[in-house]
């Protein structure tokens, strides 16, 4: 009998385990969907040496940490798996996870992301990056639609860059210039200029061969991309910013879990788009000590007059982005006081 009455406990003790064991069988393959591994490709263009690189890869590596390791993740730099170019399409496409996008480099096909790169906007690449973070994503759904956005961020300011001196809007009439973007290509062919495209890794090449006079570049990477070689008059005024976004595949986001998706949306921030945009627009704002410390180059302030003059000259460019505006269902007055609005925000207003 006492045998009998140590046995009851124990087999209910097994049978409870027993059940325990089932139960957890039943859970683990659940758990193990929910946090499938997932690999990331991102893509970037840039050289590796560039200050967006690392920035990048500290951003992916705060993703792995906090899906508890399931979402890893690959940086391509120097344009490994595409040109600077394709780059939208890429993450359209799957080529790449994420991609780092220049929207400018295809004129017409962002309208709304294009008034960013009007001139006389932005006073600086870091809280600046915050401001167009805050207003594209009104927009980003319907203008970038095959893609998961992320962030946009922008360097810091940049300008003309030439083998000539530019003072006033009049001397760019006959000059060939690659602009940073289309709608600083818009401002050079309403002055009498032609536009030469080319992406950043090509413009020394451009410039070198006489097929480009001039080019509109941030300080830092004139350096970075060898442009100082080449051009040596640096006029010393924030014309314009270059807008970036960071862009996921869709699919890619769709097959995650939701723990996993909501990781990725915790980095898909304003807040983020300023840390990832933070070295480079300190690197860049550092280039212009760097550039006024080389001999044989020549960096020139505007009088009043001058830069008034570029100002009128910019409008004709404001009237021509807004049209395109207008022709995707926006209305520009209200998507340019959004802008102007997001910039008092975050302090980064000219």
């Amino acid at each position: 009998m006492k045998a009998n009455r140590q046995s009851r406990p124990s087999r209910r003790l097994a049978t409870s385990l027993a059940a325990a064991t089932a139960a957890l069988a039943l859970i683990a393959p659940a758990v193990q969907a929910q946090d499938k591994p997932v690999q990331l490709k991102l893509s970037s263009w840039v050289p590796a040496q560039h200050p967006l690189n690392p920035a990048l890869q500290a951003w992916a590596d705060d993703i792995k940490k906090e899906s508890g390791g399931t979402i890893t993740a690959i940086l391509f730099p120097s344009e490994q798996l595409g040109k600077a170019f394709d780059h939208y399409d890429m993450a359209r496409d799957g080529i790449a996870d994420f991609s780092y996008v220049n929207p400018g480099y295809q004129p017409g096909r962002f309208p709304v992301m294009a008034g960013a790169s009007l001139p006389f906007l932005f006073a600086n690449g870091k809280e600046g990056s915050a401001a167009i973070d805050a207003w594209y994503r009104n927009y980003a759904a319907k203008e970038m639609k095959d893609v998961k956005y992320c962030f946009a961020f922008v360097h810091d300011p940049g300008t003309f860059h030439s083998r000539k001196k530019i003072t006033v809007p009049g001397d760019v009439k006959g000059m060939k210039v690659r602009p940073a973007t289309s709608t600083v290509g818009q401002l050079i062919t309403s002055l009498g200029g032609t536009n030469v495209q080319a992406s950043a890794p090509e413009s020394r090449d451009m410039l070198e061969r006489g097929v480009a006079d001039a080019i509109t570049f941030p300080w830092g990477s004139i350096g970075l991309f060898g442009i100082d070689k080449v051009v040596k008059y640096h006029m010393d005024v924030p014309l314009y910013v270059t807008p970036f976004v960071w862009v996921m595949n869709k699919g890619k986001y769709d097959a995650m879990s939701a723990a996993q998706k909501k990781v990725i949306d915790d980095h898909c921030t304003s807040e983020w788009a300023q840390k990832v945009a933070g070295p480079w627009a300190d690197f860049e704002f550092a280039g212009h000590a760097k550039m006024a410390a080389l001999s044989g180059h020549e960096i020139y302030k505007l009088t009043p007059d001058q830069l008034d003059a570029w100002r009128k000259a910019a409008a004709p460019a404001e009237a021509q982005w807004a049209e395109g505006v207008k022709k995707a269902g926006e209305d520009p007055k209200a998507v340019m006081d959004a802008l102007k609005a997001s910039l008092a925000k975050y302090k980064s207003a000219l």
